[in-house]
């Protein structure tokens, strides 16, 4: 999996603004100076933050940017999409994938163990991914491994099934 500077930066900045609340909101001078980002980039970066929900702003001398959720609401996952792509999310991956010496149709179009495994594998880092709150993000980082971790246990086991124990019936 490929993160780019979008997502890096973009989560830095979210990051940024759940270590304050929404009666101090952050500037984009702030962020930047704190981030070491250059302000534009920080203002491109909370536009799309700000178009998909994470993030409200406030006019005024006092306004900034604050979240619209708790830390603890908003998954990695969500972030993730928000500021960049899905992992496999194409609907040309068959032409683009058909071979060489065909017309343009894959050879497998009717049964792709491929495109299979590709979108199974997205929905699956995906889930996992919002597991994993910024919340969980902002503590220290010998605790967030064990977070992390734990929440990926939690979401490629799921919890046990409790089965009541049945007795067998005896016959006189």
């Amino acid at each position: 999996m490929k993160i780019t500077s979008q997502e890096e930066y973009g989560l830095r900045c979210l990051l940024r603004l759940a270590c304050g609340d929404e009666q101090n909101p952050l500037t984009i001078p702030e962020i930047a100076n704190a981030e070491g980002l250059s302000a534009p980039y920080v203002a491109k970066l909370l536009g799309v933050l700000r178009q998909a929900g994470l993030i409200g702003s406030q006019r005024g001398r006092t306004g900034g940017y604050h979240l619209t959720r708790k830390p603890s609401a908003i998954g990695l996952g969500e972030v993730l999409l928000a500021l960049g792509e899905p992992l496999f999310d194409d609907p040309g991956y068959c032409q683009r994938h058909a071979g060489a010496v065909t017309d343009g149709n894959c050879v497998h179009q009717g049964d792709c163990t491929l495109r299979a495994l590709w979108h199974t594998l997205e929905q699956w880092v995906r889930q996992s991914l919002d597991h994993i709150t910024l919340a969980d993000l902002l503590q220290d980082e010998g605790r967030v491994v064990e977070l992390v971790r734990s929440r990926l246990a939690e979401a490629a086991l799921p919890p046990p099934i409790n089965l009541i124990a049945l007795s067998p019936i005896l016959k006189n």
